[in-house]
């Protein structure tokens, strides 16, 4: 690790795809801005970054309106753009969001108008025949088509991000953990890092789930809290492949901010079912038996924690069931693809998502950005946080470089 010192102009905390994406954004408008990012994992992309299915969403899901409805399209466009300036591979390889049923039809229609108020290119309802073109191994009597929804390994353009901060002349310095943000003698930010400390006129801090407990040491509201929710993937067989030509979804449970276990074509071939969604005792909980005091204490005692179990109960019984049993969990899927069993399946990852809950209980669904002082801090960064990285990251940069004029 190359010790940081030294007065900075900005300072940024964390190297996921968001938190690379507005450093490079603000390098290219201010070139020789002097600027650090401080990752406390050895590498880049360690965490909600490199271990997401890698979709490159439409945009249909999100409230108009919202900043994952207004982010969302346009991000996905700028994704793939950048993929093609960069080489970086990549297939449109279309969605499908299916109703099993008629009861699930009003939902289908509930998306279909939010993705159209929201712009998503192509979006098209298609009947059961039309669905058996695109799936054919798929169950359902009607679904909702995506055609510009699509595939990337986010981890190999978070590097590529890498890669353009530091050819703009910044630091990115790992094994570098921040402690804490306190305000500077004479204004800016002094962070206090396992190395030491940097003084800097600005910070932006975008660090998963450890953004939260740096933004209310530094006296940002307590509302909302992050909690981590882990969420585990099967794969299938090679010889299984064939049953899923591109990405299946259920129509989600519009009350829950999660999609609910789907079938995820991936950019390397493999075809990822899940995920699950657990509540869990740290942010980097990849096992289920990985708890880091401090997390959990700040989970339990957060009131809509238990506000939001009490209101979400059925659901995460079904979560518990789904994580306890491969054969329930494969048994929801082939709900979608029939053909489906538990030998056709693999062990697979896991991936841990920061998720924001009020103190009233609600699941927050939508991007969450605090200023303290001299900092800023994405507090919400869920999905789309991946497919959205380079048109919030115009937003970020709009707000830290009018500090820095």
């Amino acid at each position: 690790m190359t010790e940081p010192a030294g007065k900075h102009d900005l300072v940024v905390i964390g190297a996921g795809i968001v938190a690379l994406a507005a450093a490079r954004e603000l390098l290219t408008r201010r070139p020789g801005l002097k600027l650090t990012i401080l990752e406390r994992e050895p590498e880049v992309a360690r965490h909600q970054t490199g271990s997401n299915s890698g979709v490159i969403h439409g945009g249909i899901y999100y409230a108009p309106g919202s900043l994952k409805a207004r982010l969302c399209v346009d991000g996905a466009a700028k994704m793939y753009a950048y993929c093609d300036a960069r080489g970086i591979p990549y297939e449109r390889c279309g969605k499908v969001i299916v109703a099993l049923g008629e009861r699930e039809l009003p939902g289908l229609d509930a998306l279909e108008a939010r993705g159209r108020a929201n712009g998503v290119p192509g979006l098209k309802r298609v009947g059961y025949a039309e669905l058996a073109e695109l799936e054919p191994h798929a169950a359902g009597i009607a679904a909702l088509h995506s055609p510009s929804t699509g595939i990337v390994d986010f981890g190999a353009v978070a590097r590529a991000l890498a890669d353009d901060v530091r050819a703009a002349g910044a630091t990115i310095v790992t094994d570098c953990e921040v402690l804490d943000l306190a305000p500077g003698r004479g204004g800016g930010v002094t962070v206090r890092h396992t190395a030491g400390e940097l003084r800097a006129r600005r910070a932006l801090v975008c660090a998963g789930a450890w953004t939260d407990r740096l933004a209310r040491r530094a006296g940002a509201p307590a509302d909302p809290r992050i909690v981590p929710f882990r969420g585990a993937y099967l794969r299938l067989k090679p010889e299984s492949r064939g049953l899923v030509r591109s990405l299946i979804y259920p129509v989600p449970d519009p009350a829950l901010p999660f999609l609910g276990v789907h079938l995820t074509k991936r950019v390397d071939g493999e075809i990822w079912l899940g995920p699950t969604a657990l509540m869990v005792g740290a942010p980097d909980a990849y096992g289920l038996t990985t708890i880091e005091p401090a997390s959990l204490r700040s989970t339990l005692t957060w009131p809509g924690t238990w506000r939001m179990m009490r209101r979400h109960w059925r659901a995460g019984l079904g979560e518990l069931r789904l994580g306890a049993s491969r054969r329930a969990f494969v048994k929801a899927c082939a709900a979608y693809v029939p053909e489906l069993s538990v030998e056709d399946v693999l062990p697979g990852p896991s991936g841990v998502r920061a998720q924001a809950i009020g103190r009233d209980g609600t699941l927050v669904d939508d991007f969450v950005v605090h200023e303290v002082e001299a900092v800023q801090y994405v507090r919400n960064a869920p999905s789309p946080a991946a497919t959205s990285a380079l048109a919030l990251a115009q937003l970020l940069a709009d707000r830290v470089e009018s500090a820095l004029a």
